[in-house]
């Protein structure tokens, strides 16, 4: 089982964190949280405190969060992906919907890798198979943040590189193949019986804006917040205001579907 870190009291809440994060990530959300649900935050397999056994998936991780909330008896939760994480939530919307009370997207997106992205991230693959991990976190960090934020908080995107590189070249290797292959999910969300919050960015390198926007109202319950001049980290760009429209998503689920707590 995955390691994880359970926190509160109250209708949970699972926090997944994106790449090249931990759980670490969702530090700072979680405390807000906490005063009024479970706060249930794991380490995907190959990052934190989780080993990497395999090449897990992200289905296989959307199966391993299953797995935490059956340990902790807990029947429905909310689930709040970043990225990578979002697309483990989708996945794991995939299987077993009726668990989730809600999903929230954080600066994430339902649909697969196009040719020219599953290239690109082979390419990162090559790179950090021939040492060049270092090259690859210093330049995708600086694409986290937006320009402003990056300028004005250089610390900040530094502790995110050095953080970054704690991951083992395997746990990189095996995030990219994961979802390279990952399913699209787009067909999830119009059915989907379960409200849906976007939290996007103007100033996002790393999610297109306009494809996202046009996703954003197919579901029968949407939630959407655009944050300005922010990139890719919400969390550490806009954390106050994560926090608020993730309370107030969560408080949602679960009041207009008691069945869910």
């Amino acid at each position: 089982m995955m390691y994880y870190r359970r926190t509160g009291s109250g209708p949970a809440v699972v926090l997944l964190h994106g790449f090249p994060d931990s759980g670490e990530a969702w530090t700072g959300v979680a405390s807000a949280l906490e005063r009024e649900f479970t706060v249930i935050i794991p380490d995907l397999p190959g990052s934190g405190r989780s080993a990497l056994h395999g090449t897990p998936t992200l289905t296989d991780m959307a199966v391993g969060v299953k797995e935490i909330l059956d340990h902790e008896g807990i029947e429905r939760a909310v689930i709040a992906g970043h990225s990578m994480g979002g697309y483990t939530a989708m996945a794991f919307a995939a299987q077993f919907p009726a668990m989730l009370a809600g999903i929230s997207m954080v600066h994430s997106a339902p649909w697969a890798d196009d040719d020219e992205k599953k290239a690109s991230r082979q390419k990162v693959i090559d790179l950090i198979l021939k040492g060049g991990k270092e090259t690859f976190i210093k330049q995708m960090t600086a694409n986290l943040y937006a320009p402003s934020f990056a300028a004005a908080h250089p610390d900040v995107v530094q502790r995110k590189a050095a953080s970054g590189m704690e991951m083992t070249d395997e746990g990189m290797i095996n995030f990219y193949r994961a979802m390279i292959a990952r399913a699209d999910t787009t067909h999830l969300l119009k059915d989907a019986p379960f409200p849906i919050q976007w939290v996007l960015g103007e100033a996002d390198g790393i999610i297109d804006l306009k494809k996202i926007l046009k996703e954003c109202h197919v579901s029968g319950i949407n939630f959407v917040s655009l944050y300005k001049d922010t990139g890719h980290m919400s969390m550490a760009e806009r954390p106050d205001m994560l926090m608020a429209d993730l309370l107030t998503f969560c408080r949602y689920c679960y009041s207009h579907n008691p069945s869910a707590v």
